[in-house]
């Protein structure tokens, strides 16, 4: 490690600095290639439309893909390095109420919550869009009506994660835009091999 652990006080953004890799290529690409898709479908293409459908079908098979990745990938990349935890992240709350600033090398447990309700949710939204292709369920008014609400919830979803993404960088310290572009965070010594998740 570079420097020596902060002292009680120092705030985050004045500790001694170590840069750790996190995100993998593989990670980095799903996030970004899932914004653009997610984007192109709730706010660009007609609904109607063919390229509406095939990036339904991309975004589907880009979640199948991450979801194969969490189970074999790089560390922080595995499902087990971020488990959903209630408990935990009652946990982190209370941490942030007394005015814990130390960092994540991975992601929060608050993160890992909406990472899972964002991968089922993307997922039911293509479930959804899919059986509206179908004979069974073509005009099927109950269909419709969830797939539109589940595309709601999503953008309610990504609107919550862009906040705490920017709440959560400026209370830590660690540019979390930056690192899900380069993989790496720029995280304090003291906390760069302790809070794994």
């Amino acid at each position: 490690m570079i420097g020596t652990p902060a002292t009680a006080g120092t705030s985050a953004a004045d500790r001694p600095r170590q840069k750790v890799r996190v995100w993998d290529f593989a990670v980095r690409g799903f996030h970004w290639l899932l914004v653009v898709a997610f984007v192109l479908n709730a706010f660009v293409t007609d609904a109607e439309s063919a390229l509406h459908h095939w990036i339904g079908y991309f975004v589907v098979a880009l979640v199948g893909l991450r979801l194969v990745w969490g189970l074999v990938g790089t560390r922080f990349a595995r499902f087990a390095s971020f488990p959903p935890s209630v408990s935990g992240a009652m946990q982190q709350l209370r941490e942030i109420a007394g005015g814990d600033t130390r960092p994540h090398a991975g992601h929060t447990p608050l993160g890992a919550l909406m990472i899972y309700n964002l991968l089922a949710t993307m997922l039911l939204i293509g479930l959804s869009g899919w059986m509206m292709t179908t004979n069974a369920y073509w005009g099927v008014d109950w269909v419709e009506a969830l797939h539109e609400a589940l595309v709601t919830w999503a953008e309610i979803c990504v609107a919550l994660h862009i906040g705490a993404v920017i709440w959560e960088s400026r209370r830590t310290g660690v540019n979390l835009p930056r690192a899900m572009v380069t993989g790496v965070k720029d995280m304090p010594v003291d906390t760069a091999e302790g809070r794994a998740g």
